[in-house]
């Protein structure tokens, strides 16, 4: 039994997994009959998927406005004796397509890398870093634009994400790329991509450009494994001198129970490279997440296949009568606004005359009335005819979920720009779902990228992050060793314990919605006039905002967090500085009594009272209320205390 056979019929046996385990490292593995049998697989995977290629093919012409070349095809008799029907072609579909890419534009994806050890934080805070950077270096955007454009259009978009050994100088980086539904191929009934035995991409390639590539195979590049299913262009192309260059991946279990990812590329029977014959790779396969490097986004899913249908596929029929209705009322309008006679035979008319508009004579031989020529009337179109072209135009709008509001239009008065924003985002469900399956998209591709650093990042390289304010960036050095696999120890029976650092990815935004920035301004001035952002009501604020959720909600709780540790710092301040200028003024006056005191120490002069005209006491007497003087911490309350000392004494001598 060969490797293939292998892959696509039935797993390993014991005998042969000995044999494997025994065989050099340098044995080759795949061969001739290896190819053959691959391309009988992809001529039979093909095979279940020409609906799909047909629908495909369908829903392209529907999309460039070319659905009456499918409508002609469907009924060939469109056409009335030698005048063509007019043939309308309305956007309603189109308009329904391009708003729903606009919403999704608008939420672009940015990933947040999580670490479920603490000891991996640090590792986290890189890849959080630097995968946006890889991401850019690999012009995610536009492989991401561009799939949503097939998402909407065909139901699924197909991202592959591969090791380009070519990219910075032969170091080699990881690629991401847009893989056409066309050209990819799977097991017919699987659910689940990673499911399939086998996986093919196949791509068209000039034969001299694969002969210049791989110079061995001159001349034997040939041969024709499957066709291709071309686009219906407008432009006549050219493919004799290509050839289908055809990548398979398919899954081997190792002997160890592992399941490992090979790779082969062949063209016809010639085989160019293959994975099992290298010794690099032979034992531990290709890639060592052995997992397919695809990842499908899927709008609306069918069962019993991986891929889906889009927007076409429901709203080509209400499209579809919309332009024949259309088209009816045009022809109606052509014919009520073109005049037409019958003319009797009996009456000659110059009927060169006649159609002539720019002769004012026409000449009759015989008599003219109404029995001889008359104008053929056509009844119009009664109104009812055009409400039912606005139905279905309602029904296209409904069934798209592109109602006027979510195109920038408002009814009923509103014209205010947060209340358009509002009403935008509570009609912009059915784009929040896609974009959510979009996103759980991105957060595979983003896992493949992380697998590949873990595997290829050998050598260090250096990254520019862009900083929080505009032109401000730092540099981060990167590479495997801090997410590769760690030896921890050894297990009982002697085997090694490794440990592999996993991480959780959580997808961000990048909202570029200018309504949505609007909507996001009007909510800071509400929260600012409801007194949010007072420290003093810090603790309202946090109380309300767990009750909310809104875009950037953990920075403003963050903010009044902040601002409510400030407001108890500067109390904490303020307080210090009270006590602090007490102390103050309590040395101030200890101080000013100490230099009232020193001042009367010197015996003043005689005075005289005004009752008896004699002196108001001895020295010692004046000493001792200076002394009384000093000691009060007010001179005015040390006046009254040394005047009431004063009359006291007095009152003692009289008595004596």
């Amino acid at each position: 039994m060969n490797n293939m056979q292998q892959a696509s019929d039935a797993p390993l046996s014991p005998s042969l997994q000995a044999r494997l385990l025994t065989r050099g490292t340098g044995a080759r593995r795949l061969g001739k009959d290896d190819v053959i049998r691959a391309t009988e697989i992809l001529s039979r995977y093909k095979a279940g998927k020409a609906n799909l290629e047909n629908r495909i093919v369908q829903d392209e012409l529907w999309w460039e406005l070319r659905h009456w070349e499918v409508i002609r095809r469907a009924s060939p008799n469109g056409e009335r004796g030698n005048a063509p029907r007019p043939e309308p072609t309305s956007a309603w579909l189109f308009n329904a397509i391009l708003n729903k890419h606009a919403d999704a534009m608008d939420n672009f994806p940015s990933p947040v890398v999580l670490p479920r050890e603490r000891s991996d934080e640090e590792s986290a805070r890189t890849l959080s870093d630097i995968l946006p950077v890889v991401l850019e270096c690999c012009e995610y955007e536009q492989t991401y634009s561009d799939n949503w454009w097939e998402k909407l259009k065909h139901g699924t978009a197909a991202y592959g994400v591969f090791w380009n050994a070519q990219k910075e100088n032969g170091l080699g980086d990881v690629d991401i790329r847009q893989i056409d539904l066309l050209k990819l191929f799977w097991e017919p009934g699987v659910t689940d991509l990673q499911k399939s035995r086998n996986l093919f991409i196949v791509e068209l390639a000039d034969e001299d450009l694969l002969e210049r590539q791989y110079p061995e195979h001159r001349g034997k590049l040939s041969g024709k494994s499957v066709d291709v299913r071309q686009y219906i262009h407008d432009d006549s192309i050219d493919i004799s001198h290509k050839r289908v260059v055809v990548d398979w991946y398919y899954k081997l279990r190792a002997p160890s129970g592992r399941t490992v990812l090979h790779y082969a590329k062949f063209v016809g029977e010639e085989l160019l490279y293959a994975s099992e014959n290298d010794p690099l790779y032979q034992d531990r396969g290709f890639y060592d997440h052995g997992l397919y490097p695809v990842v499908l986004d899927v709008l609306f899913p069918e069962k019993g296949t991986p891929v889906g249908f889009g927007y076409v596929a429901i709203c080509k029929d209400p499209q579809l009568y919309i332009d024949r209705l259309s088209a009816n009322i045009l022809e109606s309008s052509m014919m009520n606004t073109k005049k037409r006679f019958f003319v009797s035979d009996s009456t000659a008319v110059n009927e060169e005359e006649f159609l002539d508009w720019n002769r004012p004579l026409v000449h009759v031989a015989g008599a003219l009335d109404d029995s001889r020529i008359r104008e053929i009337v056509c009844r119009p179109l009664d109104g009812i005819y055009l409400n039912v072209v606005q139905m279905k135009i309602d029904e296209m709008k409904d069934t798209a979920a592109n109602r006027d509001v979510n195109s920038g239009g408002a009814h009923g008065g509103v014209t205010a720009a947060a209340a358009i924003a509002a009403l935008q985002e509570a009609g912009n469900k059915a784009s929040r779902d896609m974009i959510s399956a979009s996103y759980r998209a991105c957060i595979g591709i983003s896992s493949l990228c992380i697998e590949l650093i873990r595997q290829f990042y050998d050598e260090t390289r250096a990254f520019r992050i862009a900083g929080a304010s505009p032109g401000s960036y730092r540099f981060v050095e990167f590479n495997n060793r801090g997410i590769a696999d760690q030896t921890i120890g050894e297990s009982a029976d002697g085997g090694v314990l490794v440990r592999r650092p996993v991480f959780d990815l959580k997808i961000r935004a990048q909202r570029r919605n200018p309504f949505s920035r609007m909507e996001e301004n009007q909510r800071a001035k509400e929260l600012y006039a409801l007194g949010f952002f007072n420290p003093e009501r810090a603790q309202e604020a946090l109380g309300a905002l767990e009750m909310m959720d809104f875009e950037g909600i953990d920075t403003v709780r963050e903010q009044i967090r902040r601002g409510q540790s400030l407001l108890s710092v500067c109390r904490q301040l303020r307080a210090q500085l009270d006590a602090a200028r007490e102390i103050i003024q309590s040395l101030s006056g200890a101080r000013a009594a100490e230099r009232t005191a020193a001042e009367d120490i010197t015996p003043p002069a005689p005075e005289r009272t005004h009752a008896t005209g004699t002196d108001s006491g001895s020295g010692a007497d004046r000493f001792a209320a200076a002394v009384l003087r000093a000691k009060t911490p007010s001179p005015a309350y040390g006046q009254r205390l040394m005047q009431r000392t004063l009359r006291g004494a007095e009152a003692k001598e009289e008595q004596a």
